[in-house]
């Protein structure tokens, strides 16, 4: 039983690795780009002094309801949304489950899309037992994101 139980979160964690794959080179994933643009390849270069990385909880551990997230940035500093765009600066988004909205838009705010608008770095999050992706966003203080995308992943299973 529990060779099947691996074989599970092996395959689930290779599909939720393919998906942000795939949404990292539309548009999505990494860090804070870097000054020397596009590499030629027609993949960004992106920096790795900067962007947002997800401390909490660890990828694929076995967690308890409700989660705590927690993130950390470097090169971006953050605050409440209240304090109105500042470059360099902005707050956390958790994306739950889903796809990274558009980044041209503000951050929807619904069940899959919470807003940490206070400008804190941990969040209590209530999810159903099973396998989760929690995808950390940073936007700007009018929600709207930075692009490229300012974001980090995380899978976890809620027991």
């Amino acid at each position: 039983m529990n060779n099947m139980k691996l074989l599970v979160r092996v395959g689930s964690v290779f599909m939720m690795v393919l998906l942000v794959g795939c949404a990292s080179q539309s548009g999505g994933g990494g860090a804070a780009p870097s000054s020397s643009g596009d590499s030629g390849g027609g993949f960004r270069v992106q920096s790795v002094d900067a962007g947002v990385t997800i401390t909490q909880p660890a990828s694929m551990a076995d967690v308890v309801s409700p989660v705590e997230i927690c993130l950390v940035t470097k090169g971006y500093t953050a605050e409440p949304a209240k304090n109105g765009v500042n470059e360099g600066k902005g707050h956390h988004h958790l994306i739950v489950n889903v796809n990274l909205p558009d980044l041209n838009q503000p951050v929807p705010k619904d069940g899959n899309h919470i807003h940490m608008g206070d400008g804190s770095k941990c969040k209590k999050i209530e999810l159903s037992s099973g396998m989760h992706t929690v995808q950390a966003l940073f936007a700007r203080g009018n929600h709207i994101p930075y692009d490229p995308a300012v974001t980090d992943s995380v899978v976890f299973f809620v027991k």
